[in-house]
């Protein structure tokens, strides 16, 4: 992964030393920025690229434009992932895997997925890929500090070779050693996207490559929580703190292929036009699990040298090495039909086939055998309607399995403009998924982490209605779930972990409605997010924060005759009491318990931000009310939460 690490570092200076230009935003207007820098007299025929000319285009062919400007919702997504995290709960390290606090976060297809979906959150996935058109040259550079001996980038160049043809490409690299034992994080994510289409606007072409590695130092989490709690200042140096492992890491590492182009086979465009169209896209991956030493041995005081092995027996003393491969091939080949009064109609026909595997076989018994190898085929037929015409944004899609395996998919969604300021929008999704595949299949040396199963879909009945107004934006999920898979622990001793998947066959109802509302006054504002959740259930599956609330009171001025915008403030997070999953390093996920709650804890994190020119600089004390406040921050049940610490960070936009 270092290598395109390199690459990046050796094609930024060709295009930095030429970038001179600022194109006029409506975020610099607002900063106080209006004037257009250029080194030479434009030609007669120059032109100043605008903002409108940068533009960033999804798959679904949504399209936005570069934005330079200094907001408080940039400020919530200056962080790991970057993009606004809440409802997600960081673990202490950056880099490491995120409690989920709000549900409906949670997006899912009826397709089968690989499972560990702990390590997922910093894995790009499809749709988390954006492909560009630029009118020059522009370059993305994000930094920020981390908790430990380290430092996350996240370097960005796109171009245009022409109007038609633009390449991107991007890394993102992270380390950090951490607070506590074992704790570091080593990620690197790289990709590669280009877009392309004919002069006569027949074919249209978008592809990418990603190249990605997430290492981290798995820990366990720590041993004695009175420690943590007690006040003792000999902890106050969190690498005291006794933890469950000393040497154990995982590593989800993948690679992926994606193309997706359509072909108008009419000459030119009219009224009525016939595209076919083809999406491919192939991936593999790995996880992997590793501890040398299985045996803890812990000391203290009052009990002396106490020996332990978190997760059970194993089948060897020493050097546990389990790892899961994968790899999965989806192809989809569709006709679409457009016309200009009635929208799109489009059928198509989806293949996706997969290998999830082990290099071995178990034996646990003469009568019962573990394999080694999930493989299968899945053959759908579908269509999709599109319709986009005044203020009316609509698009329905149907596919259902016709192999052997059934699985299908409703997903309708509908959205009308108001005007500028407001607009409505519908969803609704029916999905018959496939099981992940770590529910069905999973081999570890240790004895009780050994499974195969043959679970039912899980059926998802989903209704989501999102509101942008003037006054307020507010959002409302409502869902019914049956055969809903979750893994759980079954040993009833405290220090030993056996952990199961299972499926609850009852039905479980939730419920969260969001609001959001920044009141402004003059220089100041107050931004508020808060979220309300509710689940039916008989019994603790699915175990939520009823409430979640977030609140930020901030002022913005410009200052040294306007070259700067600065915004400084308080931002104050809060959820309420609630059963946490915990985390599990053997399987990359979280498990229920109910034995343990966390939460109830405020944080207060302060925050001083300054845009100059096309450079926003970020300075936070995150959490700094931790010195006086009880030590009962948790993100998971044996996993303290981040302490006081101060980060600076910067993004840095080139436009040549």
């Amino acid at each position: 992964m270092a290598k395109f690490f390199y690459v990046a570092l050796f094609l930024l200076p060709l295009f930095v030393f030429a970038q001179t230009k600022d194109p006029q935003t409506k975020g610099n207007i607002a900063a106080g920025k209006e004037k257009k820098v250029q080194l030479t007299e434009p030609a007669k025929n120059d032109t100043i690229a605008t903002i409108d000319m940068y533009k960033i285009i999804t798959l679904q062919h949504d399209t936005t434009y570069v934005d330079t400007s200094l907001t408080i919702q940039k400020e919530y997504k200056f962080n790991y992932l970057r993009k606004d995290n809440f409802g997600l709960l960081p673990f202490a390290n950056e880099g490491q895997t995120f409690n989920t606090l709000d549900y409906s976060y949670n997006k899912t297809t009826a397709y089968p997925g690989f499972g560990f979906a702990g390590k997922h959150f910093n894995y790009l996935e499809v749709d988390d890929i954006k492909y560009y058109n630029v009118a020059t040259p522009m370059t993305d550079l994000y930094f920020k500090t981390v908790m430990e001996q380290g430092q996350m980038i996240d370097a960005f160049i796109t171009l245009n070779t022409s109007e038609r043809l633009n390449f991107s490409i991007g890394y993102r690299g992270l380390r950090s050693l951490g607070k506590y034992v074992n704790q570091l994080s080593s990620n690197g994510n790289f990709k590669f996207m280009t877009s392309y289409n004919t002069s006569n606007e027949r074919y249209f072409l978008k592809a990418h490559f990603t190249g990605q590695d997430l290492t981290n130092g798995e820990n366990g989490g720590i041993v004695n929580l009175e420690d943590f709690e007690g006040g003792d200042s000999e902890f106050d140096n969190r690498a005291r703190l006794d933890v469950y492992f000393l040497d154990a890491t995982s590593i989800l590492k993948g690679n992926r292929y994606f193309i997706d182009h359509h072909f108008r086979i009419n000459a030119n465009k009219s009224a009525n036009n016939l595209y076919v169209d083809h999406q491919f896209n192939y991936e593999n991956k790995f996880f992997e699990y590793t501890q040398p030493t299985i045996v803890t041995s812990i000391t203290t005081p009052a009990q002396g040298t106490i020996r332990m092995s978190r997760f059970g027996s194993s089948y060897r003393s020493s050097n546990i090495n389990d790892k899961t491969r994968y790899n999965r091939m989806y192809n989809k080949v569709g006709a679409t039909y457009e016309n200009s009064t009635l929208g799109q109609f489009q059928f198509f026909i989806e293949d996706f086939r997969y290998n999830y595997f082990y290099n071995r076989i178990i034996i646990e018994s003469p009568t019962y055998t573990i394999g080694n190898l999930l493989s299968d085929k899945f053959n759908l037929v579908g269509g999709q309607y599109t319709y986009q015409k005044n203020n009316w944004n609509g698009r329905f899609l149907f596919s259902s399995s016709i192999s052997e395996q059934k699985m299908f998919t409703l997903d309708a969604n509908l959205s009308y403009k108001f005007d500028e300021k407001n607009n409505i929008h519908f969803q609704y999704q029916n999905l018959s998924k496939v099981p992940d595949h770590i529910y069905n299949l999973f081999q570890s040396s240790y004895i009780d982490y050994n499974w195969a199963n043959n679970f039912e879909n899980e059926k998802i009945n989903s209704l989501n209605v999102n509101a942008n107004t003037q006054w307020a934006n507010a959002s409302l999920q409502v869902s019914n779930l049956k055969n809903h898979l979750y893994f759980f622990n079954e040993s009833t001793s405290q220090d030993t972990l056996t952990i199961k998947p299972a499926q609850y066959s009852k039905a479980i109802n939730y419920l969260s409605l969001k609001v959001s509302k920044e009141f402004k006054f003059r220089k100041w504002a107050l931004d508020n997010t808060v979220l309300y959740q509710k689940v039916a259930q008989d019994d603790d599956i699915i175990n939520v924060p009823q409430l979640v609330t977030r609140n930020t009171l901030y002022y913005s001025t410009h200052v040294f005759k306007k070259a700067m915008f600065l915004q400084t403030g308080v931002t104050f997070s809060y959820f309420s009491k609630y059963y946490a999953n915990d985390y599990n390093p053997v399987i990359g996920d979280f498990y229920i318990q109910t034995k343990r709650e966390i939460g109830g804890f405020p944080t207060f994190d302060f925050f001083v931000n300054a845009k100059i020119r096309n450079t926003r600089v970020y300075l936070k004390a995150e959490h700094f009310n931790s010195g006086f406040m009880d030590k009962n921050y948790y993100s998971a049940p044996n996993y303290p939460y981040r302490d006081f610490i101060v980060r600076f960070g910067l993004v840095w936009n080139f436009f040549s």
